[in-house]
């Protein structure tokens, strides 16, 4: 079923409410956090994906709110941390695929933030903060949760090129939200 999106059409559902018009009188931080949410949800209980049809929903979701973000400009970090939070939330607590999701969240906003020229540093900033507030709310280990979303991060960096990668691994040098980021051995040097 397709939809009409700022005068044009959306073929995917999921995707249509994952990127309709942001009302002005409403916080965008929230506005992106429901609607990942629930597109999420929606996904993995609605129609019970699982395996790469879930990935293939969640990147559909992630890929129009990260485009979304970047090009409306401003501050990417609380769009990226919103979009990352409600798709923790949208996967739940008890999906076993939960971190694969969430790897796989932040690998499709760092490709689609570099295929837009966006600011690189700050979507990794409000990847890693997202993972950690989803991991602090939820009750899990948020340094794990950090290190996930950073190595999903660095793979669509790795996609992407080289530069980016450059940049991607010197954001994530620097702490985030007053620690930092576990980085996989051949890159923590």
């Amino acid at each position: 079923m397709a939809e009409v999106q700022n005068g044009g059409m959306v073929d995917h559902p999921v995707l249509a409410r994952a990127i309709s018009p942001i009302p002005a009188n409403r916080d965008v931080f929230n506005t992106v956090l429901e609607s990942v949410t629930q597109s999420i949800a929606g996904s993995i209980k609605g129609t019970g994906l699982t395996g790469a049809p879930l990935l293939a929903a969640v990147s559909g979701v992630v890929a129009g709110a990260a485009r979304e973000a970047v090009e409306k400009g401003g501050d990417l970090v609380p769009g990226t941390k919103a979009i990352i939070m409600g798709v923790v939330r949208g996967a739940g607590t008890g999906n076993p695929e939960s971190h694969q999701i969430l790897s796989h969240a932040a690998k499709v906003i760092i490709h689609h933030t570099a295929d837009r020229n966006g600011n690189l540093a700050a979507a990794i900033k409000g990847i890693i903060l997202g993972a950690i507030a989803s991991a602090r709310t939820m009750g899990g280990d948020t340094a794990k949760a950090a290190s996930i979303a950073a190595q999903g991060a660095l793979e669509g960096a790795s996609e992407a090129g080289s530069v980016t990668v450059e940049r991607v691994v010197g954001a994530l040098k620097e702490p985030i939200g007053g620690s930092k980021v576990v980085l996989p051995e051949p890159l923590a040097t």
